[in-house]
């Protein structure tokens, strides 16, 4: 696959917790220059991201990042203030204690608390696959899949273990074709990102595949601009 194309379909990330503003508008000229999907940064950064892109780039942040556990209200009010900022795309985590407890239809509230604050933008899932099991992974996908909700994501890649090829393939089985799926946490190499998806992931969650693409510029002596 060629590398322009898996680009196209990556969420150029930056979710460090000390990351900087001069750091995040690098990130958006990169996402720019490269085509990515979109660029996936804090909420703290959307306003100005948004700001600087100037509507030459999909803005997504995260929600109830990384772990999940705050109130759904919480989780609500913080996606709408994310849309009133300008994000485009969210990605939400679920509330993995509810899953523990087998509280099911608390889960899917959250989910479509989350739905109900950003109507019209794309809202991705994380049910942190490392933290499930085979079963609950199951139900999450039929959760996810009856919530309104555009994606389902593997993994916040702030936990024990990101993305993997049997969970991707899982979640493209067991979910509908109208949700997408999303592959995050340790794809590092181009290897990867082709086999997520040819595995069914139509989003990668990633800052190393435009490193990849930068390193391989300079190896061809690519001229510097679009690409």
């Amino acid at each position: 696959m060629d590398i322009k194309e898996i680009l196209e379909k990556c969420d150029h990330t930056l979710l460090r917790v000390d990351c900087t503003s001069d750091e995040i508008r690098a990130l958006c000229d990169q996402a720019i220059k490269y085509h990515c999907a979109s660029v996936c940064i804090p909420p703290c950064h959307v306003a100005g991201a948004k700001r600087y892109a100037g509507g030459r780039l999909k803005i997504c942040t995260v929600i109830g990042f990384p772990n999940g556990y705050m109130s759904t209200a919480a989780k609500a009010f913080e996606a709408a203030d994310a849309v009133k900022n300008g994000a485009d795309e969210i990605d939400m985590v679920i509330n993995l204690s509810m899953v523990k407890d087998g509280c099911w239809v608390d889960v899917a509230k959250d989910i479509a608390a989350v739905r109900d604050a950003c109507p019209g933008k794309i809202l991705k899932v994380i049910i942190e696959c490392c933290l499930l099991t085979e079963e609950e992974k199951v139900h999450m996908c039929d959760i996810v899949s009856r919530s309104g909700a555009d994606f389902i994501k593997t993994s916040t890649g702030f936990s024990k273990g990101g993305a993997t090829r049997e969970d991707v393939k899982l979640m493209r089985e067991n979910c509908p074709e109208s949700v997408k799926v999303k592959a995050a946490g340790g794809i590092s190499s181009l290897q990867d990102a082709e086999d997520f998806i040819a595995l069914g992931a139509e989003r990668l969650g990633t800052s190393r595949i435009v490193k990849l693409a930068m390193e391989q510029e300079k190896l061809e002596g690519a001229p510097q601009g679009d690409y």
